[in-house]
């Protein structure tokens, strides 16, 4: 029963979307009427409002790394095992692609994901935040730039943690981001895919 309460815990938090809070709270447009329509940092980017972008990104960020942060306090209190981590990390990233609060709308998970990964272990997400910081500043594609890292980040996780489940969770995580740039993928091919930063028309 534990297992799942933390799941669940997690999903909620994952849930909430940062990129709509903060767009309401800067008078903005809803980030899933414009642009890419995906309510993250990069479209919110797009509104030219580069506040409520760093707001979000550290928004989503935060919820990701609070969720198994906490999972980890609470561990030998709660009798919780490394599993029902993994479980808590790959819930909170559902949780924003599906958000409960906003009718299962959510974003691409990026951030969050990265901040799942710091709570896990640090190696983890700075060799990952790497691979994303390459990637984006020399191709300036944000898209690009998260397809490379999540491609990167179980075989990370895999060289400093090991854990099997860890590496798992962290596999599922990576699958479902590439899954939701679905389309990016497409724009890529067509060499229509947008640029970090370009305004939303």
């Amino acid at each position: 029963m534990l297992s799942i309460a933390s799941a669940v815990v997690a999903y909620l938090i994952g849930s909430l979307s940062f990129a709509v809070l903060v767009s309401r709270v800067f008078g903005l447009a809803d980030p899933r009427t414009y642009g890419s329509n995906n309510p993250g940092a990069t479209n919110v980017l797009r509104s030219g409002n580069k506040a409520a972008a760093v707001l979000t990104l550290l928004g989503d960020a935060l919820k990701g790394w609070l969720a198994v942060f906490l999972a980890n306090m609470v561990a030998p209190q709660l009798g919780l095992t490394q599993n029902d981590i993994a479980l808590v990390a790959l819930a909170v990233v559902v949780g924003h692609m599906w958000p409960v609060f906003f009718r299962f709308k959510g974003g691409k998970g990026v951030a969050t994901a990265a901040g799942v990964l710091f709570a896990l272990n640090l190696w983890v997400g700075l060799a990952t935040l790497l691979v994303w910081m390459v990637v984006a500043l020399l191709l300036r594609i944000s898209s690009l730039a998260a397809l490379c890292a999540a491609i990167a980040s179980p075989i990370v996780t895999y060289r400093f943690i090991g854990h099997t489940e860890t590496v798992i969770a962290v596999t599922l995580i990576a699958a479902l981001l590439i899954w939701r740039h679905k389309q990016n993928i497409l724009g890529l091919l067509a060499g229509k895919e947008g640029r970090i930063g370009e305004r939303a028309e």
